[in-house]
């Protein structure tokens, strides 16, 4: 007597245009996997890998791997919001004007965005393991150095390492997740977001124990702060702002590098990560595939079904059964090849995310809406803290004072993440309009930020600001691998965030060129409002492409 379909009762998610001749949302009661219509032996196989995870649920495998995941996502804020509390006592120790205020970004955009792209096409030629590693490695062993930078050209040398690093953190973070989450926890990707803003508060918190006590007296956001001793015609003798005197922020970059490290440890060390079984799908290694189910099932204490004579036994149209080295795909065949070939082979990939108007279209979309919200809050990112700290102290408030605001005004992000998840859940909400109003109101704070003189409303809409902008990264983030393929997972969110990274790139080149505009002879700051008004009107933009996004926004197939 045969062996009964391993595939009955699962609920089929096609995405946006639903295959001909199934629902996509119809349980397959009884049905044959090689009965469903215009599946191709990857996907009928994939089938079976997410009826299996589905079955063990939600095990400490998957808490242990969505945990490791969020502190991927907690050292991505960690550090780009490292440099904007580092920039005011940095500026006043070396010396360069408002003009080059920018640059700190420009280096480390430039990092991710060549992380971005480079770490998303690897993870779909040399797998997910590697590059979930290799990136946290990048990312500590060049932040370590960063403290230890004896002049600003050298700290903008190894910004840009660091960013290579972290560039790819969160697009591969979020498909290894993805590829070990029973689908009914999916909701646990926006979750993760949970940990950006948290990094961001810890960011703070450590920058509040260093850089107040151990800055230059009078420091930048006093009148007639220490000058730079790298200014030029100092007199010999003059009072400046040396190293010595100013280790704050070399403290705290040392101990954010030695947070990164211990990342790295717990992900390498106290936790073996196995290769996603997809990705061995992918690549030909159905029986590896299997052994990585069948060894996540045993960690869960979970009995396992799937075997690798299940996968054997499916055969798709094209009659590449007996064939191990092919495995067509959607509209690519995958081949094993080596060497040059394979990058080759990734490159082709690219191909799906163009392979239909609707596709095309998402995909275009996504990457606008990457490219906005990208610029957006790269200015803010970079200038809001100065800003911020520049208005308390017109107002006699102390650095200590805007350093610990820093941390309240930081944390309430996480809220802003937690009902980004639940908009994300919400039917007639959903991940579309979510997004849509997160930006629209995110872009209001920022404007109305540059309208208001009080320190109690500098304090609100700061904090309005961030809680929108963490809103809007959780549905985003969370949704993006969503929309595509598995096969293309890694390189379709890597080349969104390659996008997004590269107009990074561009924004703090324009912010600082405005900035410069309102800059006075020995003082630190510049044109506030001309930036405030840039950083808000890009990320009007985000409201525009999310409205465009295809109205039906469910999930593309795994």
């Amino acid at each position: 007597m045969s062996k009964p379909s391993s595939l009955e009762g699962v609920t089929i998610k096609t995405g946006l245009i639903p295959r001909s001749g199934i629902d996509s949302e119809q349980p397959i009661q009884g049905m044959n996997v090689n009965e469903i219509p215009e599946l191709t032996l990857y996907e009928k196989k994939c089938l079976l890998i997410n009826r299996e995870i589905d079955a063990m649920g939600m095990g400490r495998y998957q808490w242990t791997v969505w945990g490791l995941c969020g502190f991927g996502y907690l050292i991505d804020l960690l550090w780009a919001q490292a440099f904007g509390l580092a920039l005011s006592p940095l500026q006043q120790e070396f010396g360069f004007g408002s003009g080059q205020t920018g640059n700190i970004s420009v280096a480390f955009s430039a990092g991710l965005t060549a992380g971005a792209f480079v770490w998303g096409v690897l993870a779909d030629v040399i797998g997910r393991k590697w590059a979930f590693n290799l990136t946290v490695l990048f990312a500590s062993a060049f932040g370590l150095g960063l403290g230890a930078s004896a002049n600003y050209t050298t700290f903008l040398v190894l910004t840009v390492f660091v960013g290579f690093g972290i560039g790819g953190n969160v697009p591969i973070d979020t498909c290894v997740a993805l590829e070990f989450i029973p689908q009914n926890k999916r909701f646990l990707l926006a979750l993760l977001s949970l940990f950006q803003p948290l990094g961001v508060v810890i960011c703070s918190a450590i920058a509040f124990g260093f850089i107040p006590t151990q800055s230059c007296s009078p420091n930048f956001s006093e009148p007639n702060s220490l000058p730079s001793c790298f200014k030029p015609g100092l007199e010999p003798g003059a009072p400046c702002c040396s190293r010595e005197s100013n280790m704050g922020w070399r403290y705290f970059l040392f101990t954010l590098g030695g947070i990164t490290l211990g990342v790295l440890l717990l992900r390498t060390i106290f936790f073996t990560l196995k290769e996603s079984p997809k990705f061995l799908l992918a690549k030909g290694r159905d029986a590896e595939a299997v052994e990585v189910v069948q060894y996540v099932a045993k960690k869960n204490g979970h009995a396992c079904s799937l075997t690798l004579e299940d996968l054997k036994r499916l055969t798709d149209e094209d009659d590449f059964v007996n064939e191990p080295s092919a495995i067509r795909t959607r509209d690519v065949k995958q081949i094993a090849k080596t060497g040059t070939k394979k990058t080759f082979h990734a490159l082709e990939r690219y191909k799906t995310l163009f392979s239909s108007f609707q596709i095309a279209r998402l995909t275009i979309l996504v990457w606008l809406t990457y490219i906005f919200d990208f610029w957006g809050f790269t200015v803010a990112g970079t200038y809001l803290p100065q800003i911020l700290a520049l208005k308390n102290g017109s107002a006699s408030r102390s650095l200590k004072f805007t350093y610990a605001s820093y941390i309240y005004t930081y944390a309430p992000g996480i809220l802003g993440v937690l009902l980004g998840s639940v908009m994300y859940r919400i039917p007639s909400i959903g991940r579309k309009w979510g997004m849509t109003l997160a930006s629209g109101l995110m872009a209001a704070s920022i404007f109305l930020f540059a309208t208001v003189d009080t320190v109690p409303k500098n304090l609100g809409l700061f904090t309005l600001e961030y809680f929108f902008q963490s809103m809007f990264n959780a549905i985003l983030y969370g949704w993006t691998p969503e929309a595509f393929p598995a096969e293309v997972r890694g390189s379709a969110c890597g080349i969104a965030s390659f996008w997004g990274r590269l107009f990074g790139i561009v924004s703090p080149l324009i912010a600082q060129s405005l900035y410069s505009t309102g800059e006075q002879e020995g003082v630190v700051g510049g044109n506030i409002n001309a930036v405030l008004y840039l950083a808000g009107g890009v990320t009007l933009g985000c409201v525009v492409t999310t409205a465009l996004l295809p109205g039906k926004m469910v999930r593309l197939a795994d």
